[in-house]
């Protein structure tokens, strides 16, 4: 999609501190982070949210989901962290692109 923000992210459009990239996913801090480490895992492909997620979609979700510990441990996250996937406006979603959210250290406030 032309106007989104995470799209723009992941072609290289818009900077952004990486912590992963691979053909498929990118993890990156995020810009308003609520704890110590806070980093989005998303898709390359545009998905609007996981409301939207369907069969197709199985691998990258798995391939997301196991990502986040292997990048959490690689962060500092050693004794746990929290992931968070805000869904559609009533779920609090702000940007419309599927993410994961990968938070922790010394109490992660709420989203």
């Amino acid at each position: 999609m032309s106007d989104c923000i995470f799209c723009k992210i992941a072609a290289g459009e818009i900077p952004c501190r990486k912590v992963y990239e691979d053909d498929d996913v990118l993890a990156f801090h995020d810009i308003n982070p609520v704890a110590p480490v806070h980093f989005m895992i998303i898709p390359r492909r545009h998905v609007d949210s996981l409301q939207e997620c369907d069969d197709s979609h199985r691998d990258i979700l798995g391939r997301m989901l196991l990502l986040a510990p292997k990048l959490a441990r690689e962060q500092g996250l050693k004794d746990g962290f929290r992931t968070v996937i805000n869904t559609g406006r009533g779920g609090g979603q702000e940007v419309f692109h599927l993410h994961v959210h990968i938070i922790g250290g010394n109490g992660p406030r709420p989203l």
